[in-house]
């Protein structure tokens, strides 16, 4: 079976690789993570300009075609450079949403302005009890004539400080942990009752804690059918998760090459520690496990499109599968560098960061290994 990519994807990896070698070198992200932006507004107008912000779309909402696999040739990339531009919270998670759930006319009215970089959204459905139950959601949608009411809290909303427009899973009938009654609304990120505070994440990605306190929106903002959003939440997920996968194994090869290039470098005793056989032994290690993540990632997102988006064993294999590769490349490229990788200044710690937040977003490596035998 031939696993190379086509020209089309080979052409988008280039693109990208280029851009992560020549314009977002270490010095350019962190000054972006230490200023007062939550991301770069040149380089948000720029991959709108050459079309990356299509990629997850299907050619009939107008994008590039929402191929899984053309989504990790760009989330690998993204992961070799620690990128902060919110692509994964804007048009992974509440694009592909909104592709999935919304109508005809929402659809044209909201991706394009996704597409072209002049909106920014933000997918709301984790709450603080959830822990990485889906259905589990007491944020509330009272139906009042033809407005919808909504209260409650939701945590750690990627691009949430930065959003135009939140999408917001909301209970709008049943009890809490039932998978009915769950709906998909959108709203106004500056709409009267909606507080929000931001911060900085460990691994540097913004986000952001919203609460709604009586937030009045139009029935009419539902997303798809009321109360059956969940199966379309879990779609989401999954092909949220798929691309932290790519983005999981394209940190990982810049860990290892750095940890290789390190220890060809630094001397003890007179000779490069690169000549330590129990050195070459854990390097050795790190190369099997970063390979073995990567022919993984390629099958999950080979399968996601054969079964148009919807293979969760095979995503959760993945999950399971690259969360432990994750782990071991993160630690031992710490580990390898010594006292130095922990430091701000050197970029080896912060791959360590993303690597071990990427375990456990939508869902651990033990949630998923669980998920896997259960499926």
């Amino acid at each position: 079976m031939d696993f190379s990519y086509s020209e089309e994807q080979q052409m988008l990896q280039s693109s990208v690789s280029k851009f992560i070698a020549q314009d977002y070198d270490w010095d350019s992200r962190q000054k972006v993570v230490k200023s007062e932006a939550a991301f770069s507004a040149d380089h948000w107008k720029l991959f709108a300009d050459l079309g990356w912000l299509t990629v997850p779309f299907k050619e009939e909402d107008g994008g590039l075609g929402g191929s899984a696999v053309d989504l990790i040739v760009v989330m690998e990339e993204f992961g070799r450079g620690l990128l902060i531009e919110p692509f994964l919270a804007n048009t992974v998670l509440a694009g592909t949403a909104i592709s999935e759930a919304g109508s005809e006319d929402q659809k044209a009215t909201l991706i394009g302005g996704v597409m072209d970089g002049s909106l920014q959204l933000a997918l709301a459905y984790a709450e603080t009890q959830s822990r990485y139950n889906l259905a589990n959601v007491l944020t509330s949608a009272e139906n009042q004539g033809d407005q919808l009411v909504i209260n409650g809290h939701k945590s750690v909303v990627l691009n949430g400080d930065s959003a135009d427009k939140l999408v917001v899973a909301v209970r709008t009938s049943g009890e809490q942990y039932d998978r009915e009654g769950i709906s998909l609304v959108l709203v106004d990120a500056d709409a009267e009752g909606v507080k929000r505070k931001s911060y900085v994440t460990v691994d540097g990605q913004c986000a952001a804690d919203v609460w709604f306190e009586n937030v009045s929106v139009p029935a009419s903002n539902v997303l798809g059918e009321a109360g059956a959003a969940l199966d379309v939440l879990e779609t989401v997920i999954d092909r949220a998760s798929l691309a932290i996968c790519a983005e999981a194994v394209g940190a990982m090869e810049v860990a290892l090459h750095k940890t290789v290039e390190y220890t060809k470098i630094r001397k003890q005793f007179g000779v490069t520690i690169s000549t330590f056989q129990a050195l070459q032994h854990r390097m050795a290690r790190m190369f099997m496990e970063t390979q073995q993540a990567k022919s993984i990632l390629i099958m999950a997102a080979m399968e996601m499109d054969r079964l148009d988006g919807k293979a969760p064993k095979a995503l959760s294999a993945a999950k399971s599968r690259i969360g432990k590769a994750a782990r071991l490349v993160g630690q031992e490229s710490v580990q390898i560098h010594g006292g130095v990788a922990v430091t701000d200044e050197l970029d080896v710690g912060h791959y360590f960061k993303r690597l071990t937040t990427i375990q456990f977003l939508f869902g651990s490596t033990d949630y998923h290994t669980e998920r896997f035998a259960s499926l």
